[in-house]
């Protein structure tokens, strides 16, 4: 209920199948959660859509929840700000009314058009702009560039070009703007001088005016229209916010705000967010660099495709009476796997795991690499390979940590997100591989706490982003590394790298 003084903003983060939202006050409580999922309209292969009143429609619907759910008025409720997917784009009319389903980012229809767009500019030149060191289908140049030449009909009639922020934020104003974080991904932003990339737009066939005015994050952009304040239950005096790319707002809910400090989720996948005081745009680190939400500062983003999801496999495929008794017991199935690899010393006894189940991401970069498991000798039980996966995973993190580190990239923290982060062996093994201290977040749901941190900003309710963070984010657990182990694991590492090296030229053969 209101609290007499107490003022609030709400966070919404519109990822790629849900919208989840957040009511926050100005102590920096959270006071209530929503989340509503939606399926993607796909074939199975290259198609991936989703009718962008969607976003919209669930947008009012999670604003009204958390308006009944909390009872807080609306009068009192000063902002609303946006985590955002990225690429996703929406083609809309003068009137802001979407003219086809919205391009989700997962859509692969644009190869030609990714290859097209490489041999025009080179790779080297699209990284020294957009700091993009692969041109991908998923990016939004190539998606515009391909409504162009399948749809000309929708391509002649867009007055704009919005990602998923940019459409909530019109819906919620009537203004037409977007912000550096969201946009960096697009390959039509120039990130060192933070304006559109005008080669790339004519090259595209649009113009600059197509698409939404620049604006930092947490800026406010206005208050709400008549109709926007009717759909969502809020005031006509609330302010909408620039919010931010989910990486980037998940770096804020964080407190990844200083350069050295490190986010990284280790879900299925493995990503990270490395926050810079300077654009990486060199080729040769082969790293993803995008504005951060942060003014002034930019992330680097480190990524693998396989990593929880390496331990998945293997409890799927052979941990059967593990997953027996955690359905009898009610106990977490990993717990019980874990239970079994805390009995196995650092090292392995020399087991070593390459978790490359679907290739590797940074920094190799190969398609063609697969996991491995090397060292198996007698004795070894199922703990020693749930050790070397939990182990490898850790590994590959301080592999991209000491690519970073020998351009002059240091690390001094790393935040730890995502499922592996709740789990007290997982985290104790990357601190001693890494030999830096792993914090975990109280509360994990980072990318919608930074939209209600940007709201935050935006409404001056907070004074700035230390503040911010400071009174909402609370560390939940911090492990420092154990020197010890730490010193046997720099031994394991060097094998590490050398077991992929001497397997590279194989995977050609």
């Amino acid at each position: 209920m209101d609290k007499e003084g107490t003022t609030y903003v709400i966070g919404i983060d519109a990822g790629t199948t849900s919208i989840k939202g957040m009511l926050m006050d100005n102590k920096g409580k959270i006071i209530t959660t929503a989340k509503q999922e939606y399926v993607l309209d796909t074939d199975g292969e290259d198609i991936c859509e989703l009718d962008a009143e969607i976003y919209w429609n669930v947008t009012c619907q999670i604003i009204r929840d958390l308006v009944f759910t909390s009872g807080i008025k609306s009068e009192h409720i000063s902002g609303v700000s946006f985590s955002s997917q990225g690429e996703t784009f929406i083609p809309v009319d003068i009137s802001g009314n979407p003219l086809r389903k919205a391009i989700i980012w997962l859509d692969n229809r644009s190869g030609e058009e990714a290859v097209q767009i490489k041999n025009k500019f080179g790779a080297q030149a699209i990284m020294a702009k957009t700091g993009q060191p692969e041109v991908l289908p998923t990016w939004t140049a190539t998606k515009i560039l391909w409504l162009k030449k399948n749809e000309p009909q929708v391509f002649s009639q867009a007055y704009k070009y919005l990602l998923v922020e940019d459409f909530l934020i019109f819906r919620m104003t009537g203004t037409f703007c977007t912000e550096y974080s969201v946009a960096s991904s697009t390959l039509c932003l120039d990130i060192l001088e933070k304006k559109w990339w005008k080669e790339m737009l004519d090259f595209i066939g649009i113009s600059e005016s197509q698409l939404p005015d620049l604006c930092s994050s947490g800026v406010p952009v206005g208050t709400l229209t008549k109709q926007a304040a009717s759909a969502t239950g809020l005031s006509i005096k609330t302010q909408c916010v620039t919010g931010a790319y989910d990486h980037a707002a998940g770096a804020i809910g964080s407190a990844n705000i200083h350069p050295g400090n490190a986010t990284l989720t280790i879900g299925a996948s493995m990503a990270m967010c490395v926050t810079v005081n300077n654009p990486v745009v060199d080729f040769s680190t082969q790293l993803p660099c995008q504005c951060h939400a942060v003014d002034g500062l930019y992330f680097l983003q480190p990524y693998a495709q396989t990593a929880g999801m390496v331990l998945k496999w293997f409890k799927d495929e052979f941990c059967t009476p593990e997953m027996e008794e955690a359905g009898q017991t009610g106990k977490d199935v990993y717990d019980l796997l874990t239970g079994q690899a805390e009995k196995v010393a650092p090292g392995v006894h020399g087991l070593l795991m390459l978790p490359h189940l679907m290739g590797t991401g940074s920094p190799e970069f190969n398609p063609k690499a697969t996991g491995v498991f090397f060292g198996i000798k007698m004795g070894m039980g199922k703990g020693h390979f749930i050790r070397a996966i939990i182990e490898a995973v850790c590994l590959m993190i301080r592999h991209n940590l000491e690519t970073m580190k020998g351009r002059g990239i240091h690390v001094s923290t790393l935040h730890a997100l995502g499922g592996a982060s709740g789990n007290r062996f997982w985290n104790q093994v990357l601190a001693d591989i890494t030999g830096l201290p792993v914090v975990t977040p109280e509360n994990t749901e980072t990318s919608v706490t930074g939209a209600c941190l940007l709201a935050g900003i935006g409404t001056g309710i907070f004074k700035d982003l230390e503040m911010a963070c400071k009174i909402s984010v609370k560390p939940g657990f911090a492990f420092e590394p154990i020197m010890e182990n730490h010193t046997l694991y720099n031994r394991h590492y060097k094998r590490y790298v050398k077991l992929y090296e001497s397997l590279e030229n194989f995977w050609d053969l």
